[in-house]
């Protein structure tokens, strides 16, 4: 698992708001082509928002329980070889944590909350 216990993804409010009525999440249109759910640390979440969602309104943050994914979670090389957590299947409701709004500041970044490592 590598050590950490909370990973972080970003979608668009309405696609959580299915989830939470299916009880799966199965990624977005990008994680279903790629093959699986993009996941980053607390140290990589800032820089994957700012790579791949600026300017994006209407998104969620998810945060959730690393350890309760169990062997379709994996830990694989990207950017600069550091290791992503990769989920290989649909993402459990249960295993989330908590759900915090991602708005936009007047310089088109993301606002997170305080995150968990």
């Amino acid at each position: 698992m590598n050590g950490r216990s909370t990973i972080y993804h970003m979608c668009h409010r309405d696609e959580w708001q299915a989830a939470e009525k299916s009880g799966l999440y199965p990624g977005s249109s990008q994680d279903r082509a790629d093959g699986f759910i993009h996941f980053s640390t607390a140290a990589q979440v800032v820089e994957s928002a700012r790579r791949h969602r600026a300017g994006q309104s209407g998104l969620v943050l998810l945060a959730a329980d690393a350890g309760a994914l169990g062997e379709n979670l994996r830990w694989e090389p990207s950017r600069g070889g550091d290791l992503f957590p990769h989920l290989y299947g649909s993402l459990p409701v249960a295993c989330v944590r908590w759900v915090a709004d991602l708005p936009l500041a007047a310089d088109n970044t993301h606002r997170f909350p305080p995150l968990d490592d």
